[in-house]
């Protein structure tokens, strides 16, 4: 059985200790990225940090940190946080470091890569900074590679943007 399910129905832990409450968000487009301090893509913060500033009215960024990856992303929470901040002034959400493949997965992560979770399709995380767009109403609509800038016209028309 194939049923849909939305991302407004689950929360994960922020870095600053307090739940990010995806149902929050609902009437926004949500860009769901597994982030890395020390990966040849971490310049993409830049660019995150700028769209969501320009548009934090129209979606949020919620990125997810992980260290499954070439051990990217080695710091605790805490060195997460001052690294992000200082270094690209990230201003969107961040939650703790987490998982996104393998059997200690995240269990938002077993949602967004299922298709029985997500009603969508199944895809596997293939690196750091790997994008998920998700709807107004919390359902998956667009997968974007690592590789994929943030500020692509792909990614800007997922999220109904234009800069």
């Amino acid at each position: 059985m194939n049923s849909k399910q939305s991302i407004h129905n689950f929360t994960i832990k922020g870095l600053n200790g307090k739940e990010i409450n995806f149902s929050d968000y609902s009437g926004k487009k949500i860009l769901l990225v597994n982030v890395a301090s020390e990966c040849g893509l971490t310049p993409q913060y830049a660019q995150l940090e700028e769209m969501y500033r320009e548009f934090s009215d129209k979606f949020v960024i919620i990125a997810c940190p992980a260290n499954n990856f070439g051990a990217q992303e080695p710091g605790t929470d805490a060195e997460i946080q001052a690294f992000c901040t200082l270094t690209y002034k990230v201003s969107f959400p961040l939650s703790t470091k987490i998982s996104v493949k393998g059997s200690d997965k995240h269990d938002l992560y077993r949602f967004v890569t299922e298709k029985a979770q997500n009603g969508v399709q199944d895809s596997d995380v293939s690196w750091n900074f790997q994008k998920y767009v998700f709807d107004e109403q919390g359902f998956l609509s667009h997968v974007f590679e690592p590789q994929t800038e943030p500020a692509s016209d792909e990614i800007l028309t997922a999220l109904g943007l234009s800069i």
